[in-house]
């Protein structure tokens, strides 16, 4: 547990010392949510009906960009090889650098959503809804993005690819966390089925993707 703590220790640290890849995607977030009014003109029933979609969209994509760094960084430092071979199973540190990503990436993006949801005119009813919905599926983007990183990890400039992979795979938890935002506004009773659903897929990628991307690691370093 201790050697477990210490690569989410050590990638925490990392992520905070350099801040490159976290500050591009806020940054990017920032910058397609701040354009898009500026874009649709001054309707503000459009905006305010399209918020919860943009913001899902744009926090997806924003979370994309730092994911290829996930173990690209690792295997250029040879320290991608010493966990593969350490007492710590490679599970265990792909659960801890997706966790990392997370709480460096996905929570940050989820907590500036409210934000940004006042330049689209975001109905007051939904900042709860949509702070609640992204805390629940953002850890989902986090742990399945991590099988496109180490999948993709040799690959040079594996941006495009990465997003290929993994852009279907986050189809049901952009539906699920729109979905769940619309019935909360329109007091429909699919709020508590969406909101369920979508926990059950972060659940399911937290228990499931660290398996799958240690895997795709091991044929990588083969």
């Amino acid at each position: 547990m201790s050697a477990l703590s210490e690569v989410l220790r050590r990638d925490l640290v990392l992520a905070w010392r350099e801040g490159g890849t976290v500050g591009v995607a806020l940054g990017f977030y920032l910058i397609v949510v701040t354009m898009l009014p500026l874009g649709l003109g001054p309707d503000l029933k459009l905006l305010s009906r399209i918020a919860p979609g943009v913001l899902w969209v744009a926090l997806l994509l924003a979370a994309l960009l730092s994911l290829g760094r996930l173990f690209e960084t690792d295997l250029e430092d040879g320290s991608l090889e010493v966990m593969a071979t350490g007492p710590v199973p490679l599970e265990a540190v792909a659960a801890a650098k997706s966790l990392a990503h997370w709480l460096t990436t996905g929570l940050p993006l989820a907590v500036l959503a409210p934000i940004l949801g006042l330049l689209l005119n975001l109905e007051p009813d939904a900042y709860a809804v949509l702070v609640a919905t992204m805390l629940a599926g953002t850890p989902a983007i986090s742990f399945i993005g991590a099988i496109g990183a180490a999948l993709t990890v040799r690959t040079r400039r594996g941006g495009l690819l990465l997003a290929l992979l993994m852009l279907p795979l986050f189809v049901p938890t952009l539906i699920f966390g729109i979905s769940a935002i619309g019935a909360a506004l329109t007091s429909s009773d699919a709020f508590g089925p969406s909101f369920l659903i979508l926990s059950a897929i972060s659940l399911a990628s937290v228990a499931l993707a660290p398996l799958a991307a240690a895997a795709a690691l091991r044929l990588q370093l083969q």
